[in-house]
C-alpha cells in the first residue's frame, strides 16, 4: 500500500508540472506574437523597412484593399490640417523693412505645438536613410536638435564664418535681408556618402539653403533635403517681370537644381497678423 500511495503521489504532482508547463508555454508564445508586427502594421514600425528614398511608401497596387491603407506611412501636406493648426501660432510683423516677418517664437511659446511640429519633421524622415542632421545658423539650431533626437542621428551646426573651428566656408551669398558671408561646418562632421537632412525655419529666396548644401557637397556628403517649417512660395519660381529672387533660378545656376525643397506652412495659410502696441518701431538689424 504505501508504494501505491507514493505512485499516486508522484502521478500528481507529474500531472501539476506539466500543466504548468503547459500554461507557462502558452503564454510565452502569446507574448511575442503580440510583439512581432503583423503585415497590417505600420511598415515604418517593423525592422523590414530599408530606409526609402521616398517619402511616400505606399504599396503601387490599385487593388489594394480598405485595410493595407494602414501600411502606408504617415506624411504631412503643406498647408494641410496639421499645419492650419500650427499656422495660428506663427504671428507676422513689419519687421526690418519687411511687411511680413514671420516669428516663430508664437510656437516655440506654446510647448504641445512645438512638440508637434517636431513630431512631424521626425515622422516625415524617419523613414529615410538620415546620416546627420545640419541646422542652420541660428534658428536652425533651435528646431534641428529635437528632430535629431527624435530620430537619434547627430545634430551639426552651420554657423556663420569666424564662430567655430577647424571649418571650411562656402561663398557669399544673398538673401531677402541683403548680402551674406558664407556658411561654415567644422571639417570632420561631414563624411563622404553621408546623407544629410537641412533643417532651418524659413525658407524665402533660398540663399542660406543653397550656401549649406554647397558646404555638404564641398565635404562629399548627399543633400537628402532641406526641410523648413514656413517655405515662401512666392520665391520658388516668379516670372521676370516680377522683380523678385528666383529660387529655381539660383538653384540652377548652382548646380543644385536636383536637390528638394520641403517647407510644412506656406505663407497661403499664414494670416496671423500680430496686436502691435501703438508705441511699436521696426528696429530691426541687419545680421
Amino acid at each position: 500500500m504505501r508504494v501505491s500511495a507514493a505512485s499516486r503521489r508522484f502521478r500528481v504532482i507529474t500531472t501539476l508540472c506539466l500543466a504548468s508547463f503547459i500554461l507557462l508555454a502558452f503564454s510565452v508564445d502569446s507574448s511575442i506574437a503580440s510583439f512581432v508586427p503583423t503585415p497590417s502594421g505600420n511598415p515604418a514600425a517593423t525592422c523590414g523597412n530599408n530606409g526609402s528614398s521616398s517619402i511616400n511608401t505606399s504599396s503601387s497596387s490599385s487593388s489594394s484593399s480598405s485595410s493595407s491603407s494602414s501600411t502606408t506611412m504617415s506624411t504631412y501636406e503643406q498647408d494641410g490640417p496639421e499645419a492650419k493648426e500650427i499656422a495660428q501660432y506663427l504671428p507676422y510683423f513689419p519687421f526690418k523693412g519687411i511687411p511680413r516677418f514671420y516669428d516663430i517664437g508664437g510656437f516655440l511659446y506654446e510647448p504641445a505645438v512645438f512638440q508637434k511640429i517636431v513630431d512631424i519633421f521626425a515622422e516625415r524622415y524617419k523613414a529615410l536613410d538620415v546620416d546627420v542632421i545640419a541646422g542652420l545658423d541660428a534658428r536652425g539650431f533651435i528646431l534641428g536638435p529635437p528632430i535629431a533626437l527624435a530620430l537619434k542621428k547627430p545634430f551639426i551646426m552651420m554657423r556663420k564664418k569666424g564662430k567655430m573651428p577647424n571649418s571650411i566656408s562656402s561663398d557669399d551669398y544673398k538673401t531677402e535681408y541683403g548680402n551674406r558671408s558664407g556658411l561654415t561646418v567644422q571639417r570632420d562632421k561631414i563624411t563622404k556618402g553621408q546623407r544629410v537632412l537641412i533643417i532651418d525655419d524659413l525658407v524665402a529666396t533660398g540663399g542660406t539653403l543653397s550656401s549649406s548644401i554647397s558646404l555638404v557637397k564641398m565635404l562629399g556628403g548627399i543633400v537628402v533635403e532641406c526641410a523648413c517649417v514656413v517655405e515662401l512660395k512666392m520665391f520658388i519660381d516668379p516670372s521676370e517681370e516680377s522683380g523678385l529672387p528666383n529660387r529655381t533660378k539660383l538653384f540652377k545656376e548652382l548646380g543644385h537644381q536636383d536637390i528638394p525643397v520641403w517647407g510644412l506652412i506656406s505663407e497661403d495659410i499664414l494670416t496671423n497678423e500680430a496686436e502691435l502696441d501703438k508705441d511699436y518701431v521696426d528696429d530691426g538689424e541687419e545680421h
